[in-house]
């Protein structure tokens, strides 16, 4: 026999470079760097394009008695002025429910809210313009925060309530027992790119939308229904966005439609583009929490009952309130067995900003309050979080149903647990950080180990499916399209990898193209981590049926067996001959055999009753865990995180490197929201913190000087494509050690004796005043 390693190149079978598992570049990624990838704001300007400016609402809550625009419309430059009166449709932009006017119309609810829009020549002229605008306003009592939407029994929606067990018993029977309240801040989206849509007039009444969107479809929807129009009337496209996390799910909206109805009165292109300051003012945020919990435990710390009261800014409307807010009841749990549980929300109206989607969408705040229960049961048992956490989680074949019903079958946060408490070497640097605490009068330290249950499938049952569309062309090049966007976290590199794999051919022989309602319709949104798993599925699924017949021509073609027929680097294995791939689309081709196809997923086993709250929401669950450790200046406040170690379960990975990029991004920006990343409203309800000057998301300098990333790629249980698991929301909770670890580090303070009440975002000024209140405590005897 040969030796192998003497065989020539040529003769050594080939092996696929681009498909699934291996570590592609993001397809765009030298053009973000060159700049060569282009943005809505970059495509060439047509001709007599019109520039849009939006005027807002100054009041927080009014009714609105005069609104003028005669001086406006009069002012040099300007082309056309539109208030509610000049919505030809609907005036109405809400995703599910009615509520999100397009312009006010009569009443006024948050600074912010579009009044009129004014066309012009450019941005300039429409800036200047506006301002001559009479507005004339009638003040009405407004509520800014969720205790003030409480106290005044303020809603958007019905509250709801999950029950398991009966915890209303079993509370006044636990050993120990205790109540707290934790407040959660929201968090500005702070994508790079701002909302931005772009209007072309077509034939026919038709128009052409560019737009920054994570729901292409949705902003078809709501532009031809502003008008007036069919929806087959609007085309939406959508190459790239720069950055979306679930900020351009609802909100481009507003934008899009106010083009598109511009465009259709002038018959003019027409471009609206935000800049910061308008963008951070009129977008939904990540929806602040109050959360109240009243906990049963007994004398080892496992938690008998618990009751959860979460009470959620909505803002002015539901937009997708509905589904957040019962993520955040899905999620109250964690990781944690809670036997008797009553989980009740409150769905909060204020005069502010209609809080929306945020990577996570409601569930890292119901984290966050289930960590902070589990730290003050340790600190009242004088035990290491760790080992209380340990006892409270999920079983494998018990202890493993959720408050809403649902068994846990695929759980291996032990398993994640143990590696990272070893590959961390947490027992040590826990002993060696109390002792620097001991010694060390000002600067403390912190360590935490959290833990990360994440579901994966849209809440909203019907949202949980995808199309894809694949033409084969003759000279063997593949076009692909689906229903996804990309936003830069590599959706299109990986649902092209897939179809890769399928067809055994390199990725760079197939052209991704732009999301487009003309190729794939009714898509859902690129959101809840499902990008891949449902539009990577269906994008398999049609090039399986692309496939298939290209194996039944060749077993006609060539009279061999169906079985015989392989796809390989090589070419296509047909009984003993290799045809280049190319040549037998060709072939295929002149017999007259169809080589495009489209593809369909609807995801398995999901259902979920909304009156009962039972049901299988998810179809599978990703983990992962998080020590971090940090410093903290206690005569300050200021902080540093000085390494994060980090397990995620990503299932059998289709790209390591597009997959580690997620969940150290994911890392820094759930950081970021637990620590310096603070929304600031005055009482009349204007934003304060609406640009980089007052807004601080994470710079370079606040990463931790030390990480590292761990992914367990061990297969999916379930049939996912190619048993991957998703990884664009679960890493964000990962950060949520941060916050634990800053608690660990004030508690240091009163010699670990007390949890402090530390809200989040854990600010320098937070960390400061818990650590005064745990001085203040000590002096007085605690």
């Amino acid at each position: 026999m040969p030796n192998p390693a003497s065989l020539s190149p040529q003769r050594l079978p080939k092996t696929l470079k681009t498909g699934v598992k291996a570590a592609v570049k993001h397809d765009s990624a030298h053009k973000h760097v060159s700049g060569e990838a282009l943005y809505i704001d970059d495509l060439p300007e047509p001709r007599d394009l019109l520039h849009v400016y939006i005027a807002q609402s100054q009041q927080a809550h009014a009714k609105l008695t005069r609104l003028d625009v005669s001086a406006v419309q009069n002012f040099p430059g300007v082309v056309a002025v539109l208030t509610a009166a000049d919505v030809t449709g609907k005036n109405d932009v809400g995703p599910v429910l009615d509520g999100d006017p397009i312009f006010a119309d009569g009443l006024v609810e948050y600074i912010g809210q579009s009044l009129f829009a004014v066309a012009a020549k450019d941005i300039h002229t429409a800036r200047k313009a506006a301002k001559l605008a009479i507005v004339e306003y009638e003040p009405l009592p407004a509520f800014i925060t969720v205790k003030e939407a409480l106290e005044n029994q303020s809603f958007v929606l019905d509250s709801k309530t999950f029950r398991r067990g009966e915890p209303e018993a079993q509370l006044p029977q636990s050993t120990h027992r205790l109540q707290g309240e934790i407040e959660i801040g929201g968090q500005d989206h702070f994508y790079l790119e701002s909302n931005v849509a772009m209007a072309l007039p077509g034939e026919d009444c038709d128009i052409k939308v560019f737009s920054s969107t994570q729901h292409p479809s949705e902003v078809q929807h709501c532009c031809a229904r502003a008008i007036g129009i069919p929806d087959h009337a609007v085309h939406v496209e959508v190459r790239r966005m720069g950055g979306g996390f679930g900020g351009k799910e609802s909100q481009p909206a507003l934008f899009a439609s106010i083009a598109a109805l511009v465009t259709h009165h002038t018959r003019r292109p027409a471009k609206v583009r935000l800049d910061r300051d308008d963008d951070m003012t009129m977008t939904g945020k990540r929806h602040d929490y109050l959360i109240r919990y009243d906990i049963g435990f007994d004398v080892n710390g496992r938690i008998e009952a618990a009751a959860f009261e979460a009470a959620s800014r909505c803002g002015m409307s539901a937009d997708l309130s509905a589904s957040i807010n019962d993520r955040t009841m899905f999620h109250l749990d964690n990781a944690y067995y809670l036997e008797n549980v009553s989980i009740m929300s409150h769905r909060c109206k204020t005069h502010t900003v209609s809080n929306t989607a945020f990577r996570g969408f409601g569930g890292p705040q119901g984290m966050v309050a289930i960590e902070r229960v589990i730290d003050e049961i340790a600190h009242h048992l004088g035990e290491d979080p760790l080992t209380i956490r340990k006892r409270n989680y999920y079983g494998i074949d018990e202890r493993n149903v959720t408050p809403y019903h649902m068994t846990v079958t695929d759980n291996i946060i032990h398993d994640i647990t143990a590696e990272l408490e070893q590959s961390a070497d947490y027992a040590k640097r826990r002993a060696d950080i109390i002792a620097f605490n001991h010694t060390s009068p000002y600067q403390k330290k912190g360590l935490a180990l959290t833990p990360v249950k994440f579901g994966i499938s849209f809440t909203a049952t019907h949202l949980n499916q995808a199309g894809a569309l694949v033409h084969i062309y003759t000279d063997g090049s593949i076009h692909l399209n689906h229903g996804g966007t990309e936003m830069g976290q590599g959706l299109f590199t990986k649902v092209a990898q897939i179809v890769a794999e399928e067809f055994q051919v390199e990725i760079d022989r197939i052209k991704i193209t732009s999301t487009n309602t003309e190729k794939v319709p009714n898509t859902s949104p690129t959101a809840a981590s499902s990008g891949c798993d449902l539009n990577g599925k269906a994008a398999q699924n049609a090039a399986i049926t692309l496939k298939n017949r290209l194996i039944e021509f060749a077993a006609q073609q060539y009279s061999v067996a169906e079985s015989d027929i392989t796809f390989t680097p090589d070419g296509v294995h047909i009984g003993t001959q290799t045809v280049p791939f190319q040549e037998l689309v060709m072939q295929a081709y002149l017999a007259r055999i169809s080589l495009s196809t489209t593809g369909y997923y609807r995801t398995p086993k999901i259902h979920f009753d909304q009156s009962t709250g039972k049901g299988h929401p998810f179809f599978y669950f990703a983990y992962g865990a998080a020590v971090s450790e940090v410093t903290v200046d206690t005569l300050t406040g200021e902080y540093t995180v000085d390494r994060v170690d980090i397990v995620h379960d990503c299932g059998d990975t289709l790209n390591p490197a597009i997959d580690t990029g997620q969940v150290e991004g994911g890392f820094i920006q759930g950081m970021g929201w637990l620590t310096t990343e603070e929304l600031v409203y005055n009482p009349s309800g204007r934003l304060r913190t609406h640009a980089p000057s007052t807004y601080k998301i994470p710079s370079c300098g606040d990463r931790p000087q030390e990480m590292h990333i761990h992914l367990r790629c061990d297969a999916n249980r379930e049939n996912t494509v190619y048993r991957s698991k998703a990884v664009g929301e679960p890493p964000l909770m990962l950060g949520i050690s941060v916050f634990n670890a800053l608690t660990d580090a004030v508690a240091s303070v009163g010699n670990y004796q007390a949890c402090p009440k530390l809200d989040a975002p854990a600010t320098p000024e937070r960390v400061l005043l818990a650590c005064e209140a745990l001085r203040s405590f000590n002096r007085a005897g605690g």
